[in-house]
C-alpha cells in the first residue's frame, strides 16, 4: 500500500475540525486512506466506526430515515460514499452542533460536494474538505513526502538531483496513470479491461445517483470526444456541434463529468484589467492513463513513435500538479493563460500573495529559447509578482535560460526527495 502525502493533513483536519471531507473520484484510493489512517479519532481512545453507502442496508437506512441515522451513531465515525445520501448533511448539521467534537465525521465522497446545491453551506464553518487524487508518480514510487508543486514555484528543486527523463519510464508513466488497480497492472488487456470496467460502473451507478438521463450512451460518447481535446480551451459550441448534443443537454452532461471527477475545467489567470485575455478555461481529462485508454495508446505503440502526443504530456502535469497542490504549504492555485494575440503559458502557480510561477509543457527532449516565449512575455509584463519561468521537458539536464528562467526533466515528479 502506497503512502498518500495528504494524509498528514487529514490527521491535523480530523484534530480540530467536527466534520473532515475527503472528495475524490472513485477508485482513487479514499477507503484505503480512511481505513488505514484513521483506525482511531485523532485525540481520542474511541474506535472509529466504518460504514459505507456502498452498503444496501447501510444507504437504505441512511435514506429511509437520514435524523434517526446519523442521531444513532455514538462516538467517532466514517461514513464512506456520503454522496449517495445527500440527505445525511443536515442531520449531520444538527448533530454537530449538538455536540461539536474534533473529527466526530469523516466523510468521503466520490462527487464534488461543492457542485452540489445546498450541501456545501449546510456545513459552513463545520467541516474541511480535503481533495484525494489517483496516487502521483512520486506516491507510486514510495518517494517521502515533497511537494513538487512548491518546489517549483519556490525554484527549490535542486535538492532534488533531478535525474534524465527516459522516455521508456516516462511513457510508462503516461499510460498507466495515477488509480491505484489500473497503475498495478502491466498488462496492456487487463489495464484496458480495468478501465473500461471503471467508465461503466460510474454511469450505472454514479450517473444515475445524481441525474436522470436516459440515454447513458452518450457520457462515454462524450468522454471519448473531450480526450481528443484534452488540454485545449473550451469551446463549448464546437463540442455541441461535434457531439450532436443541444448545448443545454452539454452543458448538463459536462457538469455531471465535473462533479464525477472525470474532466476538469482549468480556469483562465487574469489580474490586470488592461491586458487582453482569453477567459475561456481549459479542458481536461485528469488521468492520463484515462486519456491513453481513451486515445488507444499503448506503451508499445507510444514507444514507437518519433514523439510524444503533447495532449497527454500536458495532461500528466496538469494531473501531477493538481495531486501537489491538494498538500501545498504555499497554499497555491493553478490557472492557464493565454492572451488574444495567442501568447500563451500551459499552467500558472500562484500563491496567497499574488505571486506567480510560469510553466511550460514540450514533450520532446530537447528545448530552445523559443520555448520559453510565453514565459518571457509574462515575466516582461509582471515584472512586480513574477518569480520564475519554467519549461518541463522530456529531456536530461537541469539548464538556465536566463535570469529565473529554466528548463527541467519532467522526471520531476517521480525521483526521490534528497
Amino acid at each position: 500500500m502506497h503512502t498518500r502525502h495528504i494524509a498528514p493533513l487529514l490527521a491535523e483536519a480530523l484534530s480540530d475540525t467536527p466534520v473532515v471531507l475527503i472528495n475524490g473520484a472513485r477508485q482513487s484510493g479514499k477507503s484505503t486512506l480512511v481505513q488505514s489512517a484513521c483506525a482511531h479519532a485523532s485525540g481520542t481512545k474511541t474506535q472509529r466506526r466504518y460504514l459505507t453507502l456502498d452498503d444496501t442496508a447501510v444507504l437504505s437506512a441512511a435514506k429511509s430515515d437520514p435524523a434517526g441515522f446519523v442521531n444513532g451513531l455514538q462516538g467517532p465515525v466514517t461514513l464512506d460514499e456520503v454522496q449517495r445520501a445527500p440527505e445525511l448533511f443536515l442531520p449531520i448539521k444538527a448533530a454537530v452542533d449538538r455536540q461539536r467534537d474534533p473529527g466526530r465525521f469523516l466523510l468521503t465522497g466520490s462527487a464534488d460536494v461543492l457542485l452540489l446545491p445546498d450541501i456545501a453551506d449546510s456545513l459552513a464553518g463545520r467541516m474541511e474538505i480535503l481533495s484525494l487524487w489517483p496516487l502521483s508518480t512520486a506516491e507510486l514510487a514510495d518517494s517521502p513526502t515533497r511537494n513538487r508543486a512548491d518546489a517549483l514555484f519556490l525554484g527549490d528543486w535542486s535538492a532534488l538531483n533531478v535525474p534524465p527523463c527516459g522516455k521508456d519510464e516516462f511513457i510508462a508513466h503516461l499510460v498507466s496513470g495515477g488509480f491505484p488497480e489500473a497503475a498495478a497492472r502491466t498488462s496492456v488487456s487487463r489495464r484496458e479491461t480495468w478501465f473500461q470496467s471503471y467508465v461503466q460502473a460510474i454511469l450505472q451507478r454514479d450517473v444515475r445517483d445524481l441525474a436522470n438521463i436516459e440515454q447513458l450512451t452518450e457520457i462515454p460518447n462524450l468522454l471519448q470526444l473531450l480526450a481528443t481535446r484534452s488540454g485545449t480551451l473550451l469551446n463549448l459550441a464546437e463540442l455541441s456541434r461535434t457531439a450532436r448534443l443541444p448545448q443545454t443537454t452539454l452543458k448538463r452532461y459536462f457538469a455531471l463529468l465535473e462533479m464525477l471527477f472525470l474532466v476538469v475545467r482549468l480556469p483562465s489567470w487574469e489580474r490586470n484589467a488592461g491586458k487582453r485575455v482569453v477567459k475561456a478555461p481549459k479542458v481536461f481529462l485528469p488521468d492520463s492513463g484515462l486519456l491513453s485508454y481513451f486515445l488507444a495508446d499503448t506503451q508499445q505503440n507510444l514507444a514507437a513513435k518519433p514523439g510524444l502526443p503533447g495532449g497527454t504530456v500536458e495532461t500528466f502535469v496538469l494531473s501531477e500538479l493538481l495531486k501537489h497542490v491538494a498538500f501545498s504549504a504555499e497554499r497555491l492555485s493553478l490557472w492557464h493563460y493565454r492572451t488574444q494575440t495567442n501568447i500563451e503559458v500551459d499552467f500558472i502557480l500562484e500563491n496567497r500573495l499574488g505571486q506567480i510561477t510560469g510553466i511550460e509543457v514540450k514533450a520532446s527532449a530537447t528545448v530552445d529559447g523559443k520555448d520559453f516565449k510565453g514565459l518571457r512575455h509574462l515575466q516582461t509584463t509582471e515584472p512586480s509578482i513574477f518569480q520564475r519561468g519554467i519549461v518541463l521537458y522530456a529531456g536530461r539536464e537541469v539548464v538556465p535560460f536566463g535570469e529565473n528562467l529554466w528548463a527541467i526533466p519532467l522526471s520531476v515528479w517521480w525521483v526521490p526527495s534528497a
